[in-house]
């Protein structure tokens, strides 16, 4: 227990202090407006990123769908800030667009994630693809394909760190919690899960809930970013961006899909100047991390404060 508190306290020390020194950096000037929004940006891509490898990395389902539940966030929120145009409204449509992902991730996941492999990816890219035309055809409510703009910048990088703390904080307890055991149990082996009286289709459903909310955060979080948002930004291709993140870090490893984020962000800020070779130099990263490490950065590894606690013991022993 007193092991447990001080590795708590220790990550809590190490959150304040990365806090501080941003801040600190911020109003010294060092890291302007720009740095800032790429700041910004990666800490959405964490946040999707995360709920993705959940599904895909720890559950073992390929889905294709966390674009559109993304997009329910973001129109929940430029819709509902629309009429109430404070902080309070902004963090009610975040709360309103994670229940509805929620409510349709459990109505879709329920039959979709009896499937495997590519039919489960088929039917998630469907789920996406309903929800995108539904926003196309929203009429006055969602302005159709040419989107909502002028929505107010609600989302700073004081409120990203805090929420990609929050969904980290909550994916990896979720883990290491007996579901989360479970949900590791049916990627290794859904068979013999099932055989030891895991209910496979509840711990699948459960993981790509928990995704959808994730997804549906980050959505209100970009919406607040930018300032619009248009069906055209939630397409497959939204889906395989914070896929290839979560496959560059490695599946099954939260660390590695945090360094990822962050690897891929600052590559994407250096690449801004040379932006016809962007892409290819973006993508032959990624071939030559696949090449020389198919696992991704770091496989399935995760950095644990535990071990350095367990070696100050036996040193003192």
């Amino acid at each position: 227990m007193k092991k447990n508190l001080k590795v708590n306290l220790t990550w809590l020390a190490l959150i304040l202090a990365t806090y501080g020194i941003i801040y600190a950096l911020a109003m010294a000037g060092v890291i302007n407006l720009y740095y800032v929004q790429i700041l910004m940006q990666i800490g959405i891509n964490i946040i999707m990123a995360v709920g993705i490898n959940l599904v895909l990395g720890f559950s073992g389902q390929f889905s294709l769908g966390q674009a559109g539940f993304m997009a329910i966030g973001a129109y929940a929120t430029a819709i509902l800030t629309t009429s109430n145009p404070t902080f309070a409204g902004f963090y009610l449509s975040m709360l309103v667009g994670a229940v509805l992902a929620a409510i349709i991730a459990l109505v879709v996941g329920i039959p979709t994630l009896r499937l495997k492999g590519d039919y489960l990816a088929i039917a998630t890219l469907g789920v996406a693809e309903i929800i995108r035309m539904a926003i196309v055809n929203g009429g006055d409510l969602t302005n159709g394909a040419a989107g909502l703009t002028g929505i107010l910048e609600y989302t700073t990088w004081p409120v990203v760190f805090v929420f990609v703390v929050l969904t980290t904080v909550l994916t990896v307890n979720f883990l290491r919690s007996p579901i989360g055991r479970e949900v590791i149990a049916v990627r290794e082996d859904e068979i013999a899960a099932e055989s030891m009286g895991v209910n496979t289709t509840k711990v699948k459903v459960m993981a790509f809930v928990l995704a959808a909310i994730t997804a549906s955060i980050a959505g209100s979080l970009q919406v607040g970013y930018i300032g619009t948002v248009m069906p055209k930004d939630f397409t497959i291709m939204k889906s395989i961006e914070f896929l290839i993140i979560a496959v560059f870090g490695g599946l099954g490893s939260m660390t590695g899909t945090i360094v990822a984020a962050i690897v891929l962000g600052v590559l994407n800020m250096f690449l801004q100047n040379v932006s016809d070779l962007r892409m290819i130099i973006y993508s032959l990263a990624l071939i030559l991390v696949m090449v020389f490490r198919p696992g991704g950065l770091l496989g399935t590894k995760e950095f644990s404060l535990m071990k350095f606690f367990k070696k100050d013991k036996e040193g003192k022993n």
